[in-house]
């Protein structure tokens, strides 16, 4: 039987691909956004409940300014890098398009994804950065000069490096890999933490003429609570990383992603029993980011089992790395510096040993973003020190930082 009339074609199946890639791009944003609510439940879970509120304050600052800030200047310093591949000038992104603009910026022309879509999946990474520091300075750094701190630090320093493998610059050159940033972005916040620990110096009483003396999580439900959170917000780090929803790739790296985690945790669960002979679900924690960092810059390369590999081995250097900071008198609350940024370099190299990336590139890959994080961390914090101080009063510490930075603490203990 005919029809009368001619039916609607509909959209062409480009048209569709491009909107389904384009949505999972979106999600995936989303997803990265809420990784920064499961660092803030870290963070204060693995710290004392007298700087709750202080941790969670920056915590706020950080997703806000940095996304701000990638808003005026980041992202078009880092797509594409410029100045020979090593240094990019930054600028605002683009306030709208129209006619032929549009089409280059807002259909397939552009890329799987929109140019809006490009800057907000980005733009949520861009914060993951400061918000590493974060946890490694908390309990004693000055709020002001923490702010003034993470703003130029993922404003005008994370781009930097970052343009030199994602925009195109001398270590894309060269043929550096790194998918989803274990350097890019964990290695180069654990060692802008590293930088400003070192400065900062540790809390008051953590290490004494008779050892260490620890000082104890205040809330380590809220700590698991913020690491799953991590670990859900970790699929959409990873496999928006894909740039498309191809369903063969974001399949495999939700996959790696997932067994180098669980691995992570087994690996730091076996490894700090043998040494503390107790089972330490803080280490368990942290093993499992160490295995979510281990493949985040191989999770589209590293087949499944030498995943399984890289997360297990992450999670074991992750508790000999806090163990060997504990020794040199590096106080880092939550283990920042290990799981960011030694595991991040770890990271990086399991791509030449199990991804098939050349190792020589890849090695001289991380260590060149770590040491420019570092080195560009040291200066910026330690020229903030000279200027207005990064630490606070003895007497501040020693009260808390919610009552002497805010005003307020985080829990209202009054039967009232």
């Amino acid at each position: 039987m005919g029809t009368a009339f001619a039916q609607d074609a509909g959209p062409s199946t480009t048209e569709v691909k491009f909107i389904i890639d384009n949505l999972w791009i979106l999600i995936s944003a989303a997803l990265v956004f809420i990784m920064h609510l499961g660092f803030a439940s870290v963070e204060a879970g693995m710290c004392q409940r007298k700087n709750t509120v202080n941790i969670m304050f920056k915590n706020v600052w950080i997703v806000c300014i940095g996304a701000v800030g990638y808003m005026l200047w980041g992202f078009n310093a880092m797509y594409p890098g410029d100045f020979g591949g090593v240094f990019a000038t930054g600028s605002p992104i683009a306030a709208g398009f129209s006619g032929e603009a549009a089409t280059a910026n807002l259909t397939s022309e552009y890329a799987d994804y929109t140019y809006w879509s490009d800057f907000i999946f980005q733009a949520m990474f861009a914060a993951t950065a400061a918000t590493i520091v974060s946890g490694a300075v908390a309990e004693r750094v000055k709020l002001g000069s923490f702010m003034i701190y993470a703003a130029i630090l993922v404003t005008f320093l994370y781009p930097v490096s970052g343009s030199w493998h994602w925009g195109g610059g001398w270590l894309a050159e060269k043929g550096f890999g790194d998918f989803a940033g274990s350097s890019l972005v964990h290695a180069f916040g654990g060692f802008a933490a590293l930088a400003a620990v070192i400065i900062l110096g540790p809390r008051a009483g953590k290490y004494t003429k008779s050892g260490i003396k620890p000082i104890l999580p205040s809330n380590l439900p809220l700590a698991n609570i913020g690491v799953f959170l991590l670990f859900l917000g970790w699929f959409g780090f990873n496999g928006g990383s894909v740039l498309s929803a191809d369903a063969a790739t974001v399949s495999l790296v939700f996959v790696t992603t997932a067994m180098s985690g669980f691995a992570g945790g087994i690996g730091a669960i076996l490894m700090s029993w043998i040494i503390t002979k107790k089972p330490d679900l803080s280490m368990a924690l942290n093993g499992m980011l160490a295995g979510l960092v281990s493949i985040t810059a191989g999770a589209d390369v590293i087949p499944p089992y030498y995943a399984l590999l890289a997360g297990f081995l992450g999670g074991i250097i992750v508790v000999l790395s806090v163990g060997f900071f504990d020794k040199i008198k590096i106080d880092d609350p939550v283990g920042a510096i290990s799981v960011h940024g030694v595991v991040g370099i770890w990271g990086t190299l399991a791509v030449g040993i199990f991804g098939g990336g050349d190792f020589g590139v890849q090695l001289i890959g991380t260590l060149s973003i770590s040491a420019f994080a570092f080195i560009s961390s040291f200066i910026l914090f330690f020229i903030i020190k000279l200027i207005m101080g990064v630490r606070v009063e003895e007497q501040e510490e020693h009260e808390g930082l919610d009552v002497a930075e805010h005003g307020v603490p985080a829990y209202n203990d009054s039967a009232n």
